[in-house]
């Protein structure tokens, strides 16, 4: 995706240029060094069953295997390798192992960029608006995995209700959905007859448990941002550590990423500090327990997201943001 969503003079034509520049090399680098820390991980957690380290061992691969997202989201952006092939080969396997088939989320994705923070046409606000309870159900997870296999079954019958999926793309989410649902049946089938319990312990029990770590960066993106078409307003980077930026594929510094989602993710510390630290300017931040809890007292006491004006922010740090009281209810008016 190389379109532009940032103003242009935020950054050099010149510089930018060099930033959007894709590296099989780097590419592989990344992919390799993210698919060998899952294999450690996968090797760790089968030669510790039955002892105490089983624990952090599951712990870490199924943290890993959930925020392999971040790549699939940088390899559905086409970014990772100047060869895309690569980019289309991978970001399919990504999307196989997690429930998330790579069609329907590129289309979906690229609603979210081009209309980021509008409610009738970003593709990840289609949603009710969170209440405490909904919010956290899809942070532990029930809810998002429902959304993910639910999906796929409906597309897998023909079934295609979202408005931001255009009618020449249907028919290819409905045959990818198909496809999923034949590869699952197989590996279902196959660790029944064979009675492995290889990818239950491996594949699926770690990747739901850990689910919630993952949410952590899915729910900060842009929750509690203003709902207008302004880039540097409604998205909110991460205050966080190197270990975390490396499971996230530098997707923390989210700001930077969507102004010009065509930069790999191995340059957006430079772009974010191009757009920026050198203009000693600062995007909206957080980190993600303080914005967790952010949430949670502003959806407790039956409050949820409508309680709120969609064109202010009302999720921030203490000392940056004094919190923005609910609107009152016409009931509560008179």
């Amino acid at each position: 995706m190389d379109e532009i969503f940032g103003r242009r003079d935020m950054i050099a034509p010149a510089r930018l240029k060099q930033l959007t520049v894709k590296s099989d090399l780097r590419g592989s680098v990344r992919v390799g060094a993210y698919l060998g820390a899952l294999a450690l991980s996968g090797t760790a957690l089968w030669l510790s069953r039955g002892t105490l380290w089983a624990l952090p061992a599951f712990i870490v691969h199924g943290t890993l295997i959930n925020f392999l997202y971040a790549g699939q989201h940088e390899l559905s952006h086409w970014t990772v390798f100047r060869t895309q092939g690569l980019n289309e080969f991978f970001g399919r396997l990504f999307g196989f192992v997690l429930f998330f088939p790579r069609d329907f989320d590129q289309v979906q994705h690229f609603a979210h960029h081009r209309y980021t923070q509008d409610w009738q046409r970003d593709g990840e606000l289609a949603r009710p608006r969170y209440r405490l309870a909904s919010y956290l159900l899809w942070v532990l997870g029930p809810t998002y995995w429902y959304t993910r296999w639910r999906r796929i079954v409906r597309y897998s019958l023909g079934i295609v209700t979202e408005p931001y999926i255009p009618q020449g793309r249907r028919a290819g989410v409905i045959r990818e959905a198909r496809w999923h649902l034949a590869g699952y049946g197989l590996i279902a089938a196959l660790s029944v007859v064979s009675g492995s319990t290889l990818a239950l312990r491996l594949w699926l029990l770690p990747m739901l448990v850990m689910k919630p770590v993952h949410q952590l960066q899915n729910t900060i993106e842009h929750l509690g941002l203003p709902h207008i078409d302004n880039i540097t307003q409604n998205t909110r980077s991460t205050r966080t550590n190197a270990a975390m930026r490396w499971l996230g594929w530098n997707m923390q510094y989210h700001t930077a990423h969507h102004a010009f989602p065509g930069v790999p993710c191995y340059r957006l510390p430079a772009l974010h500090h191009e757009l920026f630290v050198a203009r000693d300017r600062q995007p909206p931040t957080m980190s993600y327990l303080a914005f967790q809890w952010a949430v949670i007292r502003a959806l407790r006491h039956g409050r949820s997201e409508a309680d709120y004006p969609d064109d202010a922010q009302w999720i921030g740090d203490d000392t940056d943001l004094a919190p923005v009281g609910p609107r009152l209810r016409p009931s509560a008016k008179a």
